[in-house]
């Protein structure tokens, strides 16, 4: 069986348009199709199904999904450990955008010292989106917010850091009621489809704040660099303002209990790569730590 065909049929039926999984493989609609319909061909049952635009797995497309991911996994990794019998396969973890130039890179200096012959993939994202690929498992772990509901069983989350929600301003209104500022300033609001986005936007309904919103977005550093600039306040976590706008912007503690941020490791504790990622929370403690 062809690993490609299987891949092709994962992204199909994670993405739900063959147009677009062509774009993101570089390749044709028809050479996509091809695939799919020579492993439907291959194991004697149909996988895809359209609806209108969009297209599904079939009751035995979803049946064989998470199997098939396991699968295409596994023949990444041989073929790694076939290159270099020392090689201990790939390591895939998720990191969401606050933490990929702030936390992750103290990390990874200690990680790669244990283990320099490991080779690891990346993929940023909202925290949100990256437990649902840990879940999926198109990745191994990955660093997010600590999710507001019961982990499931196979799956730990452990807390790395923590921090508490500021208001962000230029330094010529650090003199100024951060909630009055939050009311009267254009607002650049952190995204509402992350978890920390939620839980400011929380906040503001809590206390009854209805601020002038300027612009929505996904990204500590851009929010850090437009208050800067003067575009307008914001509310964030303390720990996601850009360390080289430390100079133009300051944080005022908010005047009623803060919620608290808890960023931590989140892993699939029973697969291949479950001692990797015990390993990295290991590190990632020590190095936050200072230790």
């Amino acid at each position: 069986m062809d690993t490609r065909y299987l891949q092709c049929f994962i992204s199909v039926a994670d993405c739900g348009s063959i147009a677009e999984v062509a774009r993101r493989l570089e390749l044709t609609p028809a050479a996509v199709s091809a695939r799919v319909r020579a492993l439907e061909h291959e194991m004697g049952v149909t996988l895809i199904q359209r609806e209108g635009r969009n297209v599904r797995p079939t009751e035995a497309g979803a049946k064989i999904l998470d199997k098939a991911r396991g699968v295409v996994r596994d023949a990444w990794d041989l073929q790694v450990r076939a290159k270099d019998e020392n090689a201990l396969g790939e390591l895939r973890i998720g990191a969401s955008t606050s933490v990929l130039s702030t936390m992750l890179p103290k990390v990874l200096v200690p990680y790669f010292a244990r283990y320099p012959r490991l080779s690891m993939f990346i993929e940023p994202g909202t925290s949100s989106h990256l437990y649902h690929q840990v879940k999926n498992g198109d990745l191994d772990a990955a660093i997010i917010v600590q999710p507001q509901f019961a982990i499931p069983k196979g799956y730990t989350w452990k807390l790395l850091v923590e921090d508490m929600l500021a208001v962000i301003v230029p330094t010529h209104m650090q003199s100024r009621d951060p909630h009055e500022l939050l009311q009267t300033e254009p607002f650049l609001r952190y995204d509402r489809s992350t978890w920390g986005g939620r839980m400011a936007d929380r906040y503001l309904s809590k206390h009854e704040l209805r601020p002038q919103e300027r612009l929505e977005i996904d990204g500590a550093a851009a929010i850090s660099a437009m208050v800067a600039e003067g575009l307008g306040v914001s509310l964030i976590p303390l720990s996601l303002v850009e360390p080289t706008q430390a100079a133009k912007v300051v944080h005022l503690p908010l005047p009623c209990p803060a919620p608290t941020r808890r960023m931590g490791f989140f892993w699939a504790t029973q697969r291949a790569q479950a001692e990797l990622a015990s390993a990295f929370v290991e590190e990632a403690l020590a190095a936050l730590q200072g230790k």
